[in-house]
């Protein structure tokens, strides 16, 4: 038995697109082992996010400031998970 969820095509605006995810079940699995497997699967193919990415149109001047927030969040989680504090100061 496999499980399989087709995204309708309508949540993308005029775009043909097909995402599935299967899941097969083994001999002695439950439905609910299914089920969990299922939204496992369905929430680490990141459809969620794509989906309301693509949902409405962005600017591509939009998209860059947004990629350059995004890249000076990830420096400065950096820059404070590698610096050096001492508690003890001389």
């Amino acid at each position: 038995m496999s499980i399989f969820y087709l995204l309708p095509s309508k949540l993308f605006r005029e775009q043909e697109v097909l995402i599935m995810v299967v899941i097969t079940k083994k001999k002695g699995e439950t439905k609910d082992a299914l089920f969990r497997k299922f939204t496992r699967a369905f929430i680490d193919e990141d459809f969620i996010t794509e989906i309301r990415k693509r949902q409405f149109y962005k600017k591509p001047s939009v998209k860059r400031k947004e990629d350059e927030k995004e890249r000076l969040k990830d420096r400065s989680r950096l820059r404070k998970k590698f610096t050096f504090r001492s508690r003890y100061r001389i």
